[in-house]
């Protein structure tokens, strides 16, 4: 099958995202004939390659368009356009789970725990529930903790102020403000259409996280900090496979990610974060549909604990996309 690799130009910057040549290689061994074409600043070359040398799929991991992750849908909606075939969430559910508020407004419809929440823009509140401190604030259409820092915790009418504007001017964008639930988290991947069904859950572990500090999955908890250094954050937080969860509990993680991916009308794969606080109670805090697909991340590993391996794992999402198209 001729299929074409679809991601961002950032991917190949360096340093080199090392999903790209993984996944290449595992499309491979499944006999798929692998070209790469990258999602830039301008519409019209990826029309032109993608119309000139037409693939029969399109395996896409592209989550933004110059540079703007509220435009990820924009790639698939133009998928669509062209009638081309292609793995993941349609521009609908990428919409839904892209954009933070309009995913817990959905999730809350479908009775699906989420952390209460307000938003705000230039003074305007979108929408505001009944919300108490300590609140996290967070850029509503970014991905991977883009903007969320130290920072992001805010406790007081003061702190809060300064940080929506600080967050609107760098993202000029709305703010989301959500209750900061206090409690372990926990990453769900999902797999399937028809038959969807929960990997193993993992867990991000803090326990190495700078003292003080409140525990969250920041941007330098999972990046590491500007430059080179990777900083306390990062290398105080790993994520495992949790052996001191209750079976009951971990199937209601299970369920409640399987849950939400259908709420918000995914396709084909997704993980879903949760954090579980001191009652278990479990709170959908972000639903990441196209999510990385590096070897060693979360989605990946948790398929390598079900008994799927790397390849086995990639090539399923193919086949889930391709069952889907030929209905």
């Amino acid at each position: 099958m001729k299929m074409a690799l679809l991601h961002t130009k950032d991917a190949l910057e360096p340093p080199v995202d090392p999903v790209i040549g993984q996944l290449d290689a595992a499309l491979k061994s499944g006999g798929h004939e692998v070209t790469n074409l990258v999602v830039g600043d301008s519409v019209q070359p990826l029309v032109s390659s993608l119309t000139e040398n037409r693939p029969d799929i399109v395996f896409n991991i592209a989550e933004s368009f110059a540079g703007k992750s509220a435009l990820e849908s924009n790639v698939a909606a133009l998928l669509n356009l062209l009638d081309l075939r292609y793995t993941g969430s349609s521009p609908a559910g990428l919409i839904l789970a892209g954009d933070k508020t309009l995913t817990k407004k959905v999730l809350t419809f479908h009775s699906i725990l989420t952390a209460k929440f307000a938003t705000v823009f230039r003074g305007a509140v979108d929408w505001a529930g009944e919300i108490e401190f300590p609140l996290i604030l967070k850029p509503p259409q970014e991905d991977g903790s883009l903007g969320i820092t130290q920072k992001s915790i805010v406790h007081d009418v003061r702190e809060l102020l300064e940080t929506i504007s600080s967050l609107q001017e760098e993202f000029q964008g709305p703010v989301l403000a959500e209750e900061f639930i206090d409690g372990r988290e926990f990453y769900v991947g999902v797999l399937g259409n028809s038959d969807v069904k929960a990997f193993p859950i993992m867990e991000m572990d803090f326990t190495g996280y700078p003292e003080g500090r409140p525990k969250i999955a920041s941007w330098a908890a999972k990046w590491g900090d500007e430059g080179d250094e990777k900083g306390a954050e990062f290398e105080g937080t790993r994520s495992i496979f949790p052996t001191n969860v209750s079976e009951e509990l971990a199937t209601r993680m299970q369920k409640v990610a399987v849950d939400a991916f259908q709420a918000l009308r995914l396709r084909d794969y997704a993980r879903v974060d949760l954090r579980v606080n001191a009652k278990e109670e479990i709170y959908v805090i972000e639903v990441n549909p196209n999510c990385y697909l590096e070897q060693t991340a979360e989605f990946a590993s948790a398929a390598g604990k079900a008994g799927i391996d790397y390849n086995t794992l990639i090539n399923r999402i193919v086949e889930l996309a391709n069952a889907r198209y030929s209905r």
